[in-house]
């Protein structure tokens, strides 16, 4: 099944085409099986195709009398530098084995074991490549697609056009990117457990702005939040190579679908040995880094908070063992080096539940001063989950980053912001992320900052005690300023009384006319 691209479609035309296609041969898989099929696929055929685009710049520097590297005339020789592997892992190139490269499997997609060949090209590319050892899913052979359905697929994937150089890793990043995002819309609220909508990812990123240093998601899902970093280093004009990406995942498959994520576009990262429980099990334990990113699971209860007692995380309080919130907040404090800021997603309740210990441990925080920013979203952001959420700002020393802002916290209400997507889904737009950041980052430096009511209002410890340490924003900024209409109040009261009482002498009348109505057919009003 060939879909060609026409020239007028749109990069968003193709992906949406190539989605459809792709969904359409799921047929009745389930599709929290099928997306590590197709985004399997996706990696197998960009890693092959770098390869052999990499060939062609060894075939051309080995057979260039200018070139430094010019191996002389003969064929035989050329034929045996492509095959040499220090030409490509100089290159940062996955090696990638002959009976694993993407066109002769293309050329096998016909085989009923197609799922088979797939699955040994995969071990055989991990043999070759250390970074990858293990974190390939290599459940093709296994899959339950209808006969004949797996060659489809293959011969799918291969339609996709991705150019040369950095233009073919872009767009696979974005074809891998939209896939993880439908395949999370169609997995409903299982898809939520490994990606967050872009739009809330590019406003934690806006606020902290992480431009160079350690970035660090204890709970990495597929890899949005580095992708949406690095993204924004590169806006800023610098390079993705100022981060170093450090990450931790429970999830076994969740956590390949980010290590296949993140060597798509090339990215050098750590996310541990192993997949691991981030309490039980820091794949980093020695490390400190500059930006903290994440998204943890809402309100978890079963964390197995129990055996964490006396633990040097709970700098601000013993969290309860029913619920995460407050060891992922601690857990993240803990693992900032001095001047880090950390920006995370919680669930709204966490401003001002007091129950089981939070709101002594939130007002420790307050108190020893580490929220610098708290925001209150909309609710149906996510699809895993319907409820508002809110993001925390946290950091160990409000002295850096912009100006001294000791015993002062910034509050945002941008829970009326967003447009609906479609019936179920809110996005923030460009512009939404853009005032909500820009007020921070007037806030962090003084320029020109004011409060706004309705919207943001930076506070004092005093008035944050007086709230009984509440962090609601809703508490602080007070009611937006309504618009003079420039109806004098007299008149405006005159008009809606007399609106009023019109209204009222109009519901007697129905009222009356649905009591002579139902009395004609029986009913009568006692």
């Amino acid at each position: 099944m060939v879909i060609p691209k026409k020239k007028e479609d749109t990069p968003k035309d193709f992906k949406a085409v190539l989605w459809a296609s792709a969904d359409k041969l799921r047929a009745q898989m389930d599709a929290a099986e099928y997306k590590h099929l197709v985004l399997g696929m996706i990696f197998l055929k960009y890693i092959s195709d770098t390869f052999i685009e990499q060939q062609k710049k060894v075939l051309e520097m080995v057979s260039n009398p200018d070139s430094d590297y010019y191996l002389g005339d003969d064929p035989k020789d050329h034929q045996e530098a492509l095959e040499d592997r220090d030409y490509y892992t100089q290159a940062n190139v996955f090696w990638v084995p002959q009976d694993a490269r993407w066109e002769s499997l293309r050329d096998k997609a016909p085989q009923p074991e197609i799922g088979q060949l797939i699955d040994k090209a995969l071990v055989a590319i991990e043999n070759e490549n250390p970074t990858l050892r293990g974190k390939l899913d290599k459940r093709f052979g296994a899959a339950q697609l209808e006969p004949g359905r797996m060659g489809e697929l293959v011969n799918l994937i291969s339609t996709i056009g991705f150019g040369e150089g950095e233009k073919a890793g872009d767009v696979l990043g974005e074809v891998y990117e939209y896939f993880l995002g439908q395949f999370a819309s169609a997995e409903g609220k299982k898809g939520g457990q490994f990606y967050t909508p872009a739009h809330v990812v590019k406003t934690l990123v806006a606020v902290l702005s992480p431009d160079k240093g350690r970035v660090y998601d204890p709970c990495c899902g597929s890899g949005g939040m580095f992708v949406q970093s690095e993204r924004f280093i590169e806006k800023q004009g610098g390079r993705k190579d100022d981060i170093s990406i450090y990450g931790q995942e429970s999830n076994p498959t969740t956590w390949r679908l980010a290590a296949m994520n993140l060597a798509i576009r090339g990215f050098a990262s750590d996310l541990g040995k192993e997949p691991a429980d981030t309490f039980a099990r820091d794949q980093h334990p020695d490390q400190k880094f500059d930006y903290i990113l994440a998204n943890p699971p809402f309100n978890i209860s079963d964390w197995g908070g129990e055996k964490y007692d006396g633990d040097v995380r709970w700098a601000y309080g013993r969290p309860p063992s029913g619920n995460a919130n407050y060891a992922w907040l601690q857990h993240m404090l803990w693992k900032l080096r001095p001047g880090g800021q950390a920006g995370v997603v919680l669930a709204n309740g966490s401003m001002s539940s007091n129950t089981s210990n939070e709101g002594n441990i939130r007002e420790e925080m307050i108190r020893k001063d580490v929220v610098e920013v708290m925001v209150a979203l909309p609710g149906q952001l996510f699809l895993n989950t319907q409820i508002p959420v809110c993001l925390w700002f946290l950091t160990n020393d409000k002295t850096q980053r912009g100006r001294d802002r000791i015993g002062e916290t910034l509050f945002i209400d941008a829970s009326q912001m967003g447009t609906m997507k479609n019936r179920v889904e809110r996005v923030l737009t460009n512009e939404d992320i853009s005032k909500i950041s820009d007020t921070v980052k007037s806030w962090r430096n003084d320029h020109e900052y004011e409060d706004i009511a309705g919207f943001c209002y930076k506070a004092k410890f005093e008035e944050i005690e007086k709230n009984g340490f509440v962090l609601t924003p809703g508490r602080y900024v007070g009611a937006p300023v309504e618009e003079d209409d420039g109806e004098p109040f007299d008149e405006k009261m005159k008009r809606l009384t007399a609106l009023l009482k019109e209204q009222q002498e109009e519901g007697a009348k129905l009222d009356q006319e649905i009591a002579e109505n139902l009395k004609r057919i029986g009913f009568e009003f006692k």
